[in-house]
């Protein structure tokens, strides 16, 4: 899903909302406006600006063509950023490690309605255009090819929501990049249990008195005691237990998750963040996908439950593609496990060979 930012201290070890792992060559911040975005759905954006991190050199092959970028996308709370933290930046971008950013220039965008990108909470509230998972991909496009200038790229890789953006990146763009790999996702419309936690915290913030239709001139409060649910359905049964062994220990955990929600959650960003999901659907188009792709997920993550077997399915279908499921384990922490880079960057290099 995400990072869920400042939280008790046994879970820090999952919260990417700290400072950076370490300075990157050539790590620069930057945005790229975009003037009358038109949306999938025919709404419009007047100045959509895509924020971004780079890090890393562009190099050039024959032609003069960037020829060693990637992409990475983050999950639903998140922003490109939260790639530069310990537990992923530590894994990933030193030397010698699978996106050596002395050998890759590392594009990590903010999706649309997200940290330095063009959001609700910017000014337009409630009347923000009502964004989907596909305009985010477009943005990213847009940012990638107008932006940057970038033609092809190494690698697309994204964790949670950035995962299912990965997906639609290999249908709409299936001869852009090399290799695809999509981190605790599932390629299918979101239903079920994954969708009946979501529309409790949509439900919780249409629904508490202080929203007004998404025109509050101060921040709702009431929606946020049911944003914890978030903590609970991405954390793995053990790893909370582990960290609330009692009843006691349990409750104050909740209130210091309010209590961080509190500090710097606006409701209408965050209904969008849950809602953009709308128009995510990739089954049809799974054939269309010719890059080389490894689809990661975790054992013990929620919300991209194994047993339902449908990875098994999808994966039959793409000619391109590998599964790999990562049984649960002392060192798993559910869907959270797509923080912890050292778990899962095995088959980002064998992925990038």
């Amino acid at each position: 899903m995400g990072w869920i930012g400042r939280t008790a201290a046994a879970l820090a070890v999952l919260v990417l909302a700290g400072p950076a792992f370490a300075a990157y060559p050539d790590e620069r911040e930057a945005d790229l406006t975009i003037a009358d975005f038109a949306l999938a759905n025919g709404e419009h954006l007047a100045h959509a600006r895509i924020h971004y991190t780079t890090i890393g050199t562009p190099q050039r092959d024959a032609s003069g063509a960037i020829d060693n970028a990637v992409l990475l996308l983050h999950g639903t709370t998140g922003t490109g950023r939260n790639f530069l933290t310990p537990s992923l930046a530590g894994e990933l971008f030193g030397p010698g490690q699978p996106l050596d950013a002395t050998r890759y220039f590392i594009i990590l965008p903010d999706a649309i309605g997200h940290g330095g990108s063009a959001k609700p909470s910017d000014g337009l509230k409630g009347h923000f255009p009502h964004y989907g998972y596909l305009d985010a991909v477009e943005g990213q496009y847009r940012l990638v090819t107008e932006g940057l200038g970038v033609t092809h790229l190494r690698l697309v890789l994204g964790t949670s929501m950035g995962g299912m953006q990965t997906w639609i990146w290999g249908e709409k763009h299936p001869g852009f990049m090399d290799a695809l790999m999509p981190i605790a996702s599932q390629p299918v419309a979101i239903a079920g249990r994954n969708m009946l936690w979501r529309q409790a915290i949509i439900e919780a913030i249409r629904n508490d008195p202080d929203w007004q239709g998404g025109e509050y001139a101060k921040q709702p409060t009431g929606f946020i005691h049911a944003l914890p649910i978030f903590n609970i359905m991405t954390n793995s049964a053990p790893f909370l237990q582990q960290s609330a062994p009692t009843r006691t220990q349990a409750t104050t955990l909740y209130d210091r998750w309010v209590a961080d929600y509190a500090k710097g959650t606006d409701a209408n960003d965050y209904l969008y963040w849950f809602e953009s999901s709308y128009d995510y659907d990739p089954s049809a188009g799974l054939e269309e996908i010719r890059a080389k792709l490894v689809a990661v997920n975790f054992a013990d993550d929620l919300l991209n439950p194994a047993e339902l077997g449908t990875m098994e399915a999808a994966m039959a279908r793409i000619k391109t593609g590998r599964y790999v499921l990562i049984p649960a384990s002392p060192e798993t922490r559910g869907h959270q496990t797509l923080t912890l880079a050292s778990i899962w960057k095995g088959p980002l290099a064998d992925l990038l060979k």
